[in-house]
C-alpha cells in the first residue's frame, strides 16, 4: 500500500527527548516500511526515518528558538500533502483537528489517530460539525467524552519488542518519567516515596507552560527533599532503558484521563512493574495483580509497593 504519515511538528520523528505521540508515529512509520508499504513522512526536516520524508519545516518546532507560530508550519504541511493525495492508498492523520476542514470536503482515503485528552469542553462542538471524520482511539476511555464521534477502532500503543531490555531482578528505587505539570502527580510521586522510605529518580520534561507550577511547586519540593529525590532533567531513549529497566517500580500518580500513557508500557518492556493511580486508560493498560497495581489514592500506592515482590518481572514484560 502506498501510506502518508502525517505527523505533528513540534517534535522529530523520532523525538529526540520527550514525545510521546512522535515517538508512536516513528514505531509505526518503520514498521510498515518493513513490512514493504511504500511510506510517506510528512513531519519536521531533523526527523530520522526509512520511509520518504517531506519536510514542513527544518527543525522540530520546539527546539527552533527562531519559530513563534506552530500553525504556519503545519498549513504547510497539509499544503504539501494536498499536492501528493492522490498518490497514496490511505492518509494517517496524527495532528487532532487541524485537517478535518479539508478533509471533510475531499474523497481521500483517511483516518485519524487522536493522541490526546477529548473532555475539554470546547471539543463537543466541533467534533460534532466534523461527525463524518473517521477516528481512531488509543484507549476504550478516551472515547467517553465524545461517545457519538465515528470511532472505527481503538489501537493500542505498542513498542518494538527489541527495543528495551527486561531485568529480571528488581532495583533499589522508585522511578517517575513524563513531564512535569499538576495532571501528572510528580508531587505526589514524591510524598508516595518518602513515605514508602525508598528513593525516587525523576526524569521529566519542563514545558513552558509548566514553567511556573514547577518554581512554585516541584523546586520547592524537591529542594526540601534532600538526597531522597535525584532529579535527572529530560532524557532520551538509551537513559529511559536504564532509568526504568534499573528501578523497583514505576510510580504513574496521574490526576487527568489518560489518555493512553506510553511511559507504563516502556516500563513493563524492562520488566518493571506499574502502581497508577485509576485514572484514563490505566485499568485497561496494567494488568492489576499481574503487571502492578491499580490503586484509588497515596494511602493505597503506599501499600502497594510492599506488594511488589508478590509480581513477577517476567510476567510484566510478557503483559507488554
Amino acid at each position: 500500500m502506498r501510506i502518508a504519515q502525517v505527523a505533528p511538528l513540534h517534535e522529530s520523528v523520532p523525538p529526540k527527548l520527550y514525545g510521546g505521540t512522535e515517538r508512536v508515529v516513528s514505531y509505526l512509520t518503520e514498521e510498515l516500511v518493513a513490512m514493504g508499504h511504500d511510506v510517506t513522512l510528512f513531519a519536521s526536516g531533523d526527523s530520522v526515518t526509512r520511509s520518504h520524508l517531506v519536510p514542513a519545516c527544518d527543525r522540530a518546532l520546539r527546539l527552533d528558538e527562531q519559530r513563534r507560530d506552530a500553525l504556519a508550519a503545519h498549513f504547510r504541511m497539509l499544503g504539501q500533502l494536498a499536492e501528493r493525495a492522490s498518490q497514496f492508498d490511505i492518509i494517517h492523520f496524527h495532528i487532532d483537528y487541524l485537517h478535518f476542514p479539508l478533509t471533510q470536503w475531499q474523497p481521500w482515503p483517511h483516518v485519524t489517530t487522536l493522541h490526546g485528552r477529548l473532555d475539554l469542553p470546547e471539543l463537543e462542538s466541533l467534533y460534532r460539525q466534523y461527525a463524518s471524520q473517521p477516528l481512531v482511539s488509543i484507549s476504550d476511555s478516551q472515547r467517553r467524552p465524545l461517545p457519538f464521534a465515528n470511532w472505527v477502532a481503538t489501537v493500542h500503543h505498542g513498542l518494538p519488542l527489541n527495543l528495551h531490555r527486561c531485568r529480571d531482578k528488581p532495583g533499589s528505587y522508585l522511578a517517575f518519567l513524563g513531564r512535569i505539570s499538576p495532571e501528572k502527580g510528580l508531587d505526589r510521586a514524591i510524598a508516595i516515596s518518602r513515605r514508602a522510605g525508598i528513593k525516587l529518580r525523576v526524569a521529566a520534561k519542563i514545558d513552558r507552560a509548566d514553567a511556573e507550577y514547577y518554581s512554585e511547586t516541584i523546586r520547592p519540593l524537591l529542594q526540601a527533599s534532600g538526597n531522597h529525590v535525584e532529579f535527572i532533567g529530560e532524557i532520551g531513549e538509551p537513559e529511559k532503558d536504564d532509568l526504568l529497566g534499573n528501578s523497583r517500580a514505576l510510580l504513574v500518580p496521574i490526576d487527568w484521563p489518560e489518555p493512553f500513557g506510553l511511559v507504563m508500557i516502556e516500563a513493563l518492556a524492562c520488566g518493571t512493574p506499574v502502581i497508577a493511580f485509576r485514572r484514563g486508560s490505566v485499568p485497561e493498560i496494567i494488568d492489576d495483580g499481574v503487571s502492578g497495581f491499580v490503586v484509588e489514592n497515596e494511602d493505597e500506592a503506599v501499600r502497594a509497593i510492599d506488594r511488589l515482590t508478590e509480581l513477577c518481572r517476567q510476567q510484566c514484560r510478557r503483559w507488554m
